[in-house]
């Protein structure tokens, strides 16, 4: 059941991209679309932006509670004694690739020094509300450990830097998106194997990681141009 669900929301997520994004799968203008797009209007928002993470993280309002309550007693009851420490890691393992990618010349839709700074930017901004929802929320773990619980912190980073992986890479290669957005969904169910979080948990934290990561990514070109005012 664990196994179909990640499936669920991991299709949910690349069936999103694709079909309100069709571009992902572009490969052969890719050079000339980064021209393109370099020129084209600043604050430039499609479906694509939004449809995800605004369908996550009502999946998360709505699977809180008594669904969520149900799905972790079935999970925690097949597999008692399941423990992990790769959900410490892997959260950060798409943008890993993303910055060596860029590292070795790999051509993304920014440069290295700015995929630095939008990683940074990018993780800052999703765990700010994250953290921020954890303290004025205080809902209990389901291992009882604290009441930091809803959204998974986790999860909110994993999608985040899948996002950086998709926005730079996705347009070279789906499984770059497939890659980066499976990773994230690992580190989701790790998270509810692990007895850590419910599932509404990883649901809001996927969509707050990807929102994140979106909203920065439109307002980037902004952003570029307003520094170079100030320096002139």
């Amino acid at each position: 059941m664990v196994a179909r669900i990640l499936r669920t929301q991991l299709f949910c997520v690349i069936f999103c991209f694709q079909i309100v994004s069709p571009e992902v799968i572009a490969q052969g203008s890719f050079e000339e679309k980064n021209k393109t797009e370099k020129d084209s209007t600043l604050w430039v928002i499609k479906a694509g932006d939004v449809i995800p993470p605004v369908t996550l993280a009502l999946a998360g309002l709505v699977a809180q509670g008594r669904i969520s309550r149900h799905f972790q007693r079935e999970v925690h009851s097949k597999y008692p004694n399941f423990h992990s420490k790769a959900d410490e890691f892997l959260p950060y393992a798409p943008g890993v690739i993303s910055l060596g990618l860029a590292s070795a010349g790999v051509k993304g839709k920014h440069k290295l020094g700015d995929q630095v700074i939008l990683a940074l930017l990018s993780n800052i901004i999703a765990q700010g509300v994250t953290q921020s929802l954890k303290r004025v929320i205080k809902y209990p773990r389901p291992d009882q450990s604290d009441y930091y619980s809803f959204p998974s912190g986790h999860t909110t980073t994993a999608f985040a830097n899948a996002t950086i992986l998709h926005e730079e890479y996705g347009q070279r290669s789906v499984l770059y998106s497939i890659g980066g957005y499976g990773t994230a969904t690992a580190v989701s169910g790790l998270r509810i194997l692990n007895n850590k979080h419910w599932l509404a948990d990883v649901l809001m934290g996927a969509g707050v990681g990807i929102g994140a990561t979106k909203a920065l990514y439109i307002s980037y070109p902004w952003l570029q141009q307003t520094v170079r005012r100030m320096k002139h």
